[in-house]
């Protein structure tokens, strides 16, 4: 069952009103009920895998128990080995196993040893990085006495399994999430708009910008042998945009479900693509994951406190674990390390991160320098994407290579292809510049009635015209 599904369009609607109707009860009764139509939302993709949810669920649950009443540093490591063991078990084996055996056997070959290549077909269950990450770091927390442990099981397992949540993201923090699991829940009709809203966005990003490049971006990497430089260069601005809208489309309906059921959660992206360096980039996008990465790898490691050369082997460890969470493949392993030697330059010069504000944020149009920032980040980040969306790392640096060995002409043919899908990627970007000061592109609220009621139809009525309902994935169901 996809958002951008029919049967999510039924399914949503009568959680949502069910919700409501207990909300007299206690909070338990509108638990059992997310619970259940979480678990039916996972196993309408393949019930077959429930079980992993339960597990990890299980397990996280009763360490959190445990360590609430461990007292002995050894034992409440032992626990904490042991949620470690499940998650990244589970994780491992059904995501890796295969990776790992392969790349094994090609190693061994290089000093001429031959070796049976072990593979088993293990299918990926939907969103496992997602729903273990979120967990183990319940455990984590709690080990860490950052987070009260729950007694509450029904409202942990809901913690995990919530349903807009379960396939990818945001990896919400139990410290913030689970206690409003705890606590009554009242409905507010703003609230509930806005979700609304938000909703309508991400579907627009996904069915009409995302879905809509698909096409165009499958084009140009499936025959990048035989295009010149600019269209290659085309293609991988159009794929940006694609992901982009994609991802951030899925967060902001997820975001946007959460608000209909009364809960708030932390935003996910920020324009990331408004970034003025690189630090600020991986501030603004995917920000539940770099978070994750930076609290419990990063800084554990020892983050930047322990010399240059330390924190440049730290900043590569936990970029190249980054790239291989969203995928068993060099090349995330490559994006991964790609973006960690971005940030050599800044610990060479020992230059704090930045957490810089909103650009422009009192003008309508940003300065040269920033605009110039812009683009060089953006740039930066492009060069990223390659690998990120090659399907080998020779077909990465054959789409870069033939980006640098062939001229940059383009047909009128070739034009008259790509100017729509240009201007569509662009109008994104223009809409979410002129809102970069809001959560998301339609928190329009002050705008006069009218005006919004003549927005909302003309994108609802451009979702129905051109959305193709259950056709396409989100990108990152495959993480």
């Amino acid at each position: 069952m996809l958002f951008n599904s029919l049967q999510f369009a039924l399914f949503l609607p009568a959680v949502v009103v069910g919700y409501w109707l207990l909300r007299r009860k206690p909070p338990r009764y509108q638990n059992l009920l997310l619970l259940a139509a979480s678990y039916l939302f996972y196993a309408w993709w393949d019930w077959r895998f429930l079980g992993l949810v339960v597990v990890v669920s299980l397990t996280d649950y009763l360490v959190g128990r445990a360590l609430a009443a461990a007292q002995r540093p050894g034992r409440r490591r032992l626990l904490l080995g042991v949620s470690l063991a499940v998650n990244l078990g589970i994780l491992g084996f059904f995501k890796y196993f295969n990776f790992f055996a392969d790349s094994a056997a090609q190693l061994l070959g290089l000093f001429g040893l031959k070796a049976g290549r072990t593979t088993l077909e293990v299918i990926l269950p939907l969103g496992i990085s997602f729903f273990t990450f979120k967990s183990l770091s319940y455990s984590i927390d709690v080990f860490r006495k950052k987070c009260s442990p729950t007694r509450d099981a029904v409202a942990y397992f809901t913690y995990v399994a919530f349903f807009p949540q379960i396939f990818a993201g945001p990896i919400e923090r139990a410290k913030n999430l689970l206690p409003q699991f705890l606590k009554p829940r009242t409905f507010d009709a703003d609230t509930a708009s806005g979700g609304l809203r938000q909703i309508l966005w991400g579907l627009v990003k996904k069915i009409a910008v995302a879905d809509f490049l698909a096409g165009y971006v499958d084009a140009v990497f499936l025959t990048y042998n035989h295009q010149d430089g600019l269209v290659l260069g085309i293609g991988i601005f159009l794929y940006a945009i694609q992901l982009y809208a994609d991802f951030s489309g899925y967060s902001d309906i997820a975001i946007g479900v959460g608000k209909l059921l009364g809960f708030s959660t932390n935003p996910n992206f920020a324009c990331p693509y408004f970034s003025r360096n690189i630090t600020e980039f991986w501030r603004r996008w995917h920000i539940s994951m770099m978070s994750w990465f930076r609290d419990y790898i990063f800084y554990p490691l020892g983050g930047p406190f322990k010399g240059k050369a330390r924190w440049i082997l730290f900043t590569l460890v936990t970029f190249a674990v980054s790239g291989l969470w969203h995928g068993a493949d060099w090349t995330f392993v490559a994006w991964g390390l790609l973006n960690g030697l971005y940030f050599i330059p800044m610990i060479l010069k020992k230059e704090p991160p930045t957490f810089t504000g909103i650009v422009a944020k009192k003008r309508l149009l940003p300065s040269l320098k920033e605009a110039g920032q812009m683009l060089g980040t953006f740039l930066l980040v492009l060069l990223g994407w390659v690998f990120f969306r090659a399907d080998s790392l020779g077909q990465a640096f054959g789409y870069l290579g033939r980006m640098v060995t062939h001229p940059l002409m383009l047909g009128q043919v070739w034009y008259s292809y790509y100017v729509t899908p240009i201007l569509v990627s662009l109008g994104l970007l223009a809409v979410e510049w002129v809102q970069r000061r809001k959560e998301h592109a339609l928190k329009i609220e002050k705008l006069p009635g009218w005006v919004r009621w003549g927005i909302y139809y003309a994108l609802v009525v451009g979702v129905l015209c051109f959305g193709t309902f259950g056709g396409s994935e989100f990108i990152y169901f495959q993480f």
